[in-house]
């Protein structure tokens, strides 16, 4: 998939780029697997906010997707490869054998009219499902379990993929796309694959409208609020922020400061942290 760029008829189109969707062939989603998605604006039970910066923006539908793959040693049909406005990622719609539709995430090289299965003995081919002890040492791999049969957790956003890069006793060691390298339990279940759209990353709003399709509101800066609203604000004129750091309005230390829990159960888990040397 390619990034459509414009002719700058106006100063936002000059900027402005948006995928081609050359990978999406079907343009309407599968109304059985359509929910309901509210909006609470980062609004809490009590109407306060508690998350800043969200509100507005289109209205959307969750797309229900099948992130657990459980439909074990059933062949699926690719039926076309759709849009979410959910996520990064397209998805894929896929029909079973026995008639059942799903979505999955859509990886790499996959076309309608493919087959699918998620199966012990499963080829090593884009879109099939199988148990990291299945899967042999050097294989790219999205949309991965962290406990057995909870559904797939790690790598999801377009464009990414993990690397089994070994296997040793009931663990396997993935390294993800952050660079950690990381234990996961050999029993749980993967994606063969890199997710597909990974252009994503490329494409430029252009305008603050576009912002405000996706539901995020303004964001202003703390150096130009009052001493009471934010630690940066007050000063004659563009004044330095008048603390060791930066700081969030509520006092706390932003940028760079680590919010990891000390004592997390799964630091054992953790072989090699994604900012280590």
């Amino acid at each position: 998939m390619g990034v459509k760029k414009f002719r700058p008829i106006t100063p936002s189109r000059r900027n402005m780029t948006v995928s081609d969707f050359s990978e999406i062939t079907k343009k309407t989603p599968e109304k059985s697997l359509l929910a309901v998605k509210k909006k609470n604006s980062g609004r809490n039970a009590q109407g306060k906010i508690t998350v800043r910066h969200q509100g507005g923006g289109n209205r959307q539908k969750y797309r229900i997707i099948d992130f657990k793959r459980n439909k074990v040693d059933m062949e699926a049909e690719v039926i076309g490869i759709e849009y979410d406005p959910n996520r990064s990622a397209n998805i894929a719609l896929i029909k079973y054998t026995d008639g059942t539709l799903s979505y999955i995430l859509a990886p790499k090289g996959l076309k309608d009219g493919d087959k699918v299965i998620s199966s012990e003995t499963a080829d090593i081919k884009p879109g099939n499902c199988l148990k990291l002890e299945n899967i042999p040492v050097g294989t790219l791999i999205h949309n991965i379990e962290i406990n057995p049969n909870q559904g797939g957790k790690l790598v999801r956003a377009a464009g990414q993929s993990a690397q089994l890069m070994a296997k040793e006793g009931k663990y396997a060691h993935l390294r993800l796309p952050s660079g950690e390298m990381r234990l996961v339990l050999a029993r749980c279940r993967a994606t063969i694959g890199e997710i597909g759209n990974e252009e994503h990353e490329n494409i430029k709003l252009g305008k603050a409208g576009r912002k405000r399709h996706l539901g995020i509101r303004p964001t202003v800066r703390g150096s130009v609020m009052n001493p009471v609203d934010h630690p940066h604000g007050g000063g004659e004129g563009k004044a330095p922020v008048g603390h060791s750091g930066p700081m969030t309005p509520w006092g706390k230390p932003a940028l760079g400061y680590k919010t990891r829990a000390k004592h997390k159960k799964s630091n054992r888990l953790i072989t090699k942290r994604r900012n280590s040397k």
